[in-house]
C-alpha cells in the first residue's frame, strides 16, 4: 500500500423529485463538493427519483435506465471536467424483466472504473426492493481509481460483515455506502434511537474490523407519495469514519450537506500493524460461513 492522502466527500440530499430535477441537483452539489476540495464524491442511493420502493407498482420500472445512458453521460462529463471520482447509484435496466440497484464508479478522467450491483436486496414494509431488483451478480469488488482504491456497497449491504470483509481484502481503502434509510414515522418515538444507533454502529464496526475508512451518504426529508401511508422519514446523519471507527464528519438529520474527510493510507497501515485482525484470521475454520445455517 503506497502512502497517499486524498479527500473524500459524501453528499446528503433530499431527492423527493423527478429524475430531470434530481440530476441537475446532484450535478450542482458534486460541483460544490469538488470546489471544496473533494476528490472522491458519493451521492445517495437511487439518486434520480423519490424512493419508489415504498410500493409495488410496475409503473415505477419506467424510472430505470440502461447502462451508459443519461446518468453515466452526465456524471462522466462532469467528472472529467472537474478531475474527480464520482460514485453514482442508479436504477439499472439490464434487459426486459431484469433490473438492478447499481452504482457506477466513474474515474477522474470520465471513464468507468467499475460497476457494482447491490448484492443484498431487502423486503420490508415500504422497502419492497425485491419487487424491483434482481440481486447483483458481479460480486464484491474494489476498484482502482486515479485517487485511490475504493469499494462500493449499497444500503442493505451495510448490515453484512462478509461484504465489507471481502471488499476490504481486495485492497479497498474506503468502503462507500450510498444509502436510503429512515424511520417509519409511527415507529420513530419507540424505536428510532435504537435503529439509528444500530445503523451507525454496524458500519463503524466494519471500519474497525477491516482497518478502512467508511463513508455513508443518506437521503434526508419525508418522502410520502403512497396513499394511506405515513411515508418514510429519511434520517440523514450521513457520516465518514476512520479505520478505528472514529467519526471524522457527520451530517444533521434534516439538512442537505456536504461532508469532507481526508484518507491517509499511512494511518491505515499503522492501525493494521497495531490491530492485526487480517493476520489472525482463522481462514482454515471459516468454511461454514458459506452455509445457510448450521445443524445443531
Amino acid at each position: 500500500m503506497k502512502d497517499r492522502k486524498y479527500t473524500i466527500s459524501v453528499i446528503q440530499l433530499n431527492l423527493n423529485d423527478v429524475p430531470e430535477n434530481n440530476l441537475k441537483k446532484c450535478l450542482h452539489w458534486v460541483r460544490q463538493a469538488a470546489g471544496q476540495g473533494a476528490e472522491v464524491i458519493l451521492i445517495p442511493e437511487l439518486y434520480s427519483s423519490h424512493y419508489f420502493c415504498q410500493s409495488e407498482d410496475p409503473e415505477n420500472f419506467a424510472l430505470a435506465e440502461p447502462l451508459y445512458d443519461v446518468s453515466f453521460k452526465a456524471f462522466s462529463e462532469l467528472a472529467a471536467e472537474l478531475g474527480v471520482v464520482v460514485i453514482v447509484p442508479f436504477f439499472e435496466k439490464r434487459m426486459a424483466g431484469i433490473y438492478h440497484n447499481s452504482a457506477y464508479i466513474i474515474n477522474a478522467d470520465g471513464k468507468e472504473a467499475g460497476l457494482y450491483r447491490k448484492m443484498h436486496i431487502p423486503d420490508d414494509p415500504h422497502f419492497y426492493e425485491k419487487f424491483y431488483f434482481t440481486p447483483g451478480d458481479l460480486g464484491f469488488k474494489a476498484f482502482e481509481t486515479n485517487k485511490g482504491r475504493i469499494g462500493t456497497l449499497i444500503c442493505w449491504d451495510q448490515w453484512y460483515p462478509e461484504a465489507a470483509r471481502l471488499t476490504a481484502l481486495q485492497g479497498a481503502e474506503v468502503l462507500f455506502y450510498p444509502t436510503a434509510i429512515g424511520w417509519h414515522p409511527s415507529e420513530k418515538e419507540e424505536y428510532g434511537e435504537k435503529q439509528h444507533g444500530a445503523w451507525m454502529n454496524v458500519m463503524k464496526g466494519h471500519a474497525v474490523a477491516n482497518g478502512v475508512y467508511v463513508a455513508a451518504a443518506n437521503r434526508t426529508g419525508l418522502e410520502k407519495y403512497v396513499e394511506g401511508t405515513d411515508g418514510i422519514e429519511f434520517w440523514g446523519s450521513s457520516f465518514i469514519c476512520g479505520p478505528q471507527g472514529e467519526v471524522l464528519a457527520q451530517a444533521s438529520t434534516d439538512k442537505e450537506e456536504i461532508l469532507l474527510a481526508e484518507v491517509d493510507t499511512a494511518l491505515m497501515e499503522n492501525v493494521r500493524q497495531n490491530w492485526p485482525f487480517f493476520r489472525d484470521r482463522r481462514i482454515d475454520a471459516f468454511g461454514d460461513l458459506t452455509k445457510r445455517a448450521l445443524d445443531s
